[in-house]
């Protein structure tokens, strides 16, 4: 049983900066790779970035340059840091963390990019 809870989404203004957080908890012994993902309205839920468990990062070519993903391991946390965010960004971010087999989402974090 793992729990995973995103925070740190918002409304932020075009060119504006966000860093989402998510916290596993729970039976998380050997987290493997975790991700961000975001859905926007009539869309599908599209991966935004990814990092393996040691450390190896892939993204979105939507988010390339633009957002970062990190992974601190002692806190069983992954972060998103977003800058120059546009509209087009404007989505539920969820995050997925895999452990013991078994992939885990959290409920989401709205960001609205907006002026």
């Amino acid at each position: 049983q793992v729990q995973v809870v995103e925070s740190g989404g918002g409304l932020v203004q075009p060119g504006g900066s966000l860093r989402l957080s998510c916290v596993a908890s729970g039976n998380t012994f050997a987290i493997g790779a975790m991700a961000w993902y975001r859905q926007a309205p009539g869309t599908q839920r599209d991966v935004v970035a990814s990092i393996t468990s040691s450390g190896r990062t892939n993204y979105a070519d939507s988010v390339k340059g633009r957002f970062t993903i990190s992974r601190d391991n002692a806190k069983r946390t992954v972060y998103l840091q977003m800058n120059r965010l546009n509209p087009d960004d404007t989505a539920v971010y969820y995050c997925n963390v895999n452990s013991g087999g078994k992939g885990y989402w959290g409920q989401g974090t709205q960001v609205t990019v907006s002026s």
